[in-house]
């Protein structure tokens, strides 16, 4: 393996731990603890966020010049 490979599987890894926590820390600390009035707000803001990010992926996606650019 290359240390490319080993850097993206290191990323992967990261990223999927992270995710792994945050579900977690969602789970105990809104579903299971009752937080009342602040889950709607929560849940609107996990929305807007995931709006955004898949905006900002459909965009970089759908550019001409996404893998024109010698950063890859």
């Amino acid at each position: 393996m290359d240390e490319r490979t080993i850097a993206g599987l290191l990323a992967t890894l990261v990223v999927a731990t992270l995710a792994v926590l945050g579900v977690y820390g969602f789970g105990t600390g809104y579903l299971l603890n009752s937080p009342g009035e602040f889950l709607v707000p929560t849940l609107g803001v996990l929305v807007v966020a995931v709006l955004a990010v898949g905006a900002l992926i459909a965009s970089g996606i759908g550019s001409k010049r996404w893998r024109a650019n010698p950063y890859w």
